[in-house]
């Protein structure tokens, strides 16, 4: 660790004096994507990469999916720390993944430095409509008061152990003080079939995928899982309102490998943070269900830090482990 250390100092000394140069050489960046080619995460990245031509130069986006985004978030990690070379981190990669795998091949805290949070997307707690009126739950807490009422007769369903749905779940569980069998799937697509078709009875579901099902009225919306309603579904209260301080959703942000200089961070972050709040993110990203979420590097650094610490239980309670 301490020869890690040594050259990772003299990385960055060199990279320091390097980067304003780099910059104004106009080199390419690369932003490493740590999944695949299409979904919500590339796009937005692809979005922003466009939006911060002007200031930065062309960033070019290479997709490193595999090992639940690992494999990618290592390639950011061990990249030279001289600007150049930034990623996607996530809920997955900085939060969940360090809990959920036996063997991590980057440290989340130590091997990265923060730029800018990008979004949060939130998952909502829905329920199959025809069960929701068969047992007359119209709200969480006809939801809640059912569970107590009938304990071990409800279940839920998520994309798979250790997936968000199931952390959701568990988390939901231990604060509600209820019982409810988690039914796994392969995915967030099945899981969502089997709520759609009865065989469960609740999920939490990403907000952008279950929208069109609600909007249809085949699933009806308790709650959303982030603190404050969501401009997308603004008629849905929190869970929070209901179970204090239960907040749990999909984001990602921007991070560079550690020892990449301050100023070349800064640079970063205020182009970045400039493509965040234009017109044209917020409109293109409001058709993903994310809500643009521009930080400095500190608040970034710290919302991952707290969020480690969160899911660290989560997981730990959930019993999920990938080996």
């Amino acid at each position: 660790m301490k020869r890690r250390q040594l050259l990772l100092s003299s990385a960055a000394a060199a990279a320091a004096a390097a980067a304003p140069a780099v910059f104004a050489q106009g080199r390419p960046i690369r932003l490493i994507v740590p999944y695949a080619a299409g979904g919500p995460i590339d796009v937005t990245a692809r979005l922003l990469a466009e939006r911060v031509k002007d200031s930065l130069g062309t960033v070019i986006i290479d997709n490193k999916p595999g090992g639940g985004g690992n494999i990618g978030a290592d390639a950011v990690a061990k990249a030279a720390p001289d600007g150049l070379t930034i990623g996607i981190s996530a809920v997955a990669t900085h939060a969940i993944n360090p809990w959920l795998f036996s063997k991590m091949p980057y440290d989340p805290v130590k091997d990265f430095a923060a730029i800018t949070q990008m979004v949060r997307v939130p998952n909502v707690l829905v329920v199959n409509a025809e069960t929701a009126q068969r047992l007359k739950i119209e709200t969480l807490a006809d939801l809640i008061a059912y569970g107590k009422r009938n304990p071990g007769k409800l279940n839920y369903a998520s994309g798979g152990n250790g997936s968000a749905g199931h952390l959701a779940g568990e988390m939901f569980k231990r604060d509600a003080g209820l019982f409810a069998v988690h039914i796994p799937y392969n995915g967030g697509n099945p899981a969502q079939l089997a709520l759609l078709s009865g065989q469960v009875d609740f999920n939490f579901d990403n907000l952008a995928t279950a929208a069109p099902n609600i909007r249809s009225g085949k699933l009806k919306a308790l709650a959303v899982t982030t603190l404050k309603r969501s401009p997308n579904l603004p008629e849905v209260p929190p869970v929070a309102d209901t179970l204090k301080g239960f907040s749990i959703d999909t984001w990602w942000g921007l991070v560079a490998p550690a020892g990449t200089p301050r100023d070349a961070i800064q640079k970063l972050n205020h182009a970045f943070v400039a493509a965040l709040n234009s017109p044209e993110a917020k409109t293109r990203f409001a058709t993903l269900m994310a809500e643009p979420v521009p930080t400095s590097p500190e608040e970034f650094a710290s919302f991952m830090k707290a969020e480690l610490a969160k899911y660290e239980k989560v997981v730990k309670a959930s019993g999920a482990k990938v080996d």
